[in-house]
């Protein structure tokens, strides 16, 4: 049994939301499209309403089953999509698609895919963590012109607000007069390395949406359910690593939204269901003090280049 809306509810720039959400780069063609479109209903019977996506998911292809899914689309749902530090379409280098014309461009992509007249909210990926240059080397276009980019989209009425992903402090202080309404780093359990920057989303009222929310298979994001105290502790709540690492996250920080994505409708209601789970004052210190492993940049950009 799930909580309605999962995990309570959060701010989202203007919208209130579910705290725990649904990341779809997952439903591409490698999934049946029932199934990835079970998966989507599924979250919005659940009280789902804030899913992540981007055009350059399987070249367009999440985005039009989003929309063969669930459109028309609920009022209350929030579809959020990220633009720059990825080609939207094609083997382009990733330079490229940090150029003004190239986030315009790949917000027409979400409008048409979508099927709609706004998206909601989208972020700024920078990928620009280390120094000045991603880990092919590509130059990083000036953020101030990136932004004024995002600002005209806004205000054209084609976006509603403005995020920001896989950024630094600086570059997220520097953002923060666009009027930034949430800000998607890496981020879990066993990995906080930007603990500065989730400090400072709840510093200014933003939201924070960690993605590899449970670690992944590169280098610096070990898997948070394989964990020795977090399978203990799933252990003594009767419940899986998982839903302890998705839990710990929402306990962690109130502004918290989780956008965590599965292509299985048992696996997400598994998520969902860690919503309801509540970790006592010793097992959130047991979690708390688990030694975090830093992870490099070439992770990120190595997770980022199998998925162009």
């Amino acid at each position: 049994m799930t909580s309605s809306p999962p995990g309570g509810t959060g701010t989202l720039g203007e919208h209130t939301v579910a705290r725990i959400g649904y990341g779809a780069m997952g439903l591409g063609r490698q999934l049946p499209q029932h199934d990835a479109a079970a998966v989507l209903r599924r979250a919005v019977e659940h009280g789902v309403n804030h899913i992540d996506t981007a055009s350059f998911y399987d070249h367009g292809v999440v985005n039009r089953r989003i929309r063969d899914a669930l459109a028309p689309y609920a009022d209350d749902l929030v579809i959020v999509s990220k633009v720059g530090a990825r080609p939207a379409t094609g083997p382009i280098p990733l330079a490229l698609a940090q150029h003004p014309a190239d986030l315009r461009a790949a917000v027409e992509l979400d409008l048409a895919g979508l099927g709609l007249e706004q998206i909601p909210v989208v972020n700024l990926r920078r990928a620009d963590i280390g120094p000045g240059v991603t880990a092919t080397g590509d130059q990083i276009v000036d953020l101030d012109d990136q932004l004024a980019e995002m600002i005209a989209l806004r205000d054209e009425g084609k976006i509603g607000a403005i995020g920001i992903s896989t950024v630094d402090a600086d570059t997220l202080r520097r953002a923060l007069p666009a009027g930034i309404v949430c800000v998607q780093n890496a981020y879990n359990l066993l990995n906080r390395t930007h603990e500065d920057e989730r400090a400072l989303c709840t510093e200014h009222g933003i939201a924070w949406v960690p993605y590899f929310p449970l670690g992944s298979g590169f280098p610096g994001f070990p898997k948070v359910a394989e964990n020795a105290v977090v399978q203990r502790i799933a252990a003594e709540l009767g419940a899986t690593g998982a839903q302890v690492g998705l839990a710990w996250l929402l306990a962690h920080a109130p502004n918290t939204l989780l956008i965590a994505g599965t292509t299985s409708v048992a696996h997400l209601e598994q998520n969902l269901a860690a919503g309801e789970i509540r970790l006592n004052p010793t097992q959130l210190a047991e979690l708390d003090a688990i030694e975090t492993e830093l992870a490099d940049g070439d992770g990120v950009e190595a997770f980022l280049d199998e998925r162009r």
